[in-house]
């Protein structure tokens, strides 16, 4: 998995600095909302926090975790409860897939380090 780099880069107006400091966001946060994916919890409340890591996604250009996001979230606010042991599945499924985003993140960051990346990108401001 990999994320869009050109979709985060539109996202952050070509700024490289701020597409930066956006992976790095998601990052702090990726640990907040893991503790929230479980299937313990209350449905709403796991169900908010795949709407809002969804966001965070898309912001991204992680569409594989945003797709997932989006199906536990649509599950979680469904009319009928949800058993925990379905919640476990999908929950588990998005966990595994957001740090898999995770290790796509750190190597984006590294993308966005390389110098000559920068240079093209500062000679098209």
């Amino acid at each position: 998995m990999e994320l869009d780099l050109d979709h985060l880069l539109v996202m952050a107006g070509q700024d490289i600095d701020l597409a930066d400091e956006v992976l790095s966001i998601f990052e702090t946060h990726a640990d907040t909302w893991g503790r929230m994916l479980r299937s313990e919890i209350p449905q709403a409340d796991w169900a908010d926090a795949v709407h809002t890591l969804k966001g965070a996604a898309l912001s991204l250009g992680a569409s594989d975790l945003a797709a997932l996001c989006a199906e536990a979230e649509a599950l979680g606010r469904g009319s009928e409860d949800v058993s925990r042991v379905r919640a476990a599945t999908i929950l588990t499924d998005v966990r595994d897939t957001l740090n898999q985003t995770l290790e796509a993140c750190a190597r984006a960051r590294h993308k966005l380090s390389r110098p000559g990346l920068r240079e093209s990108k500062d000679s098209n401001s």
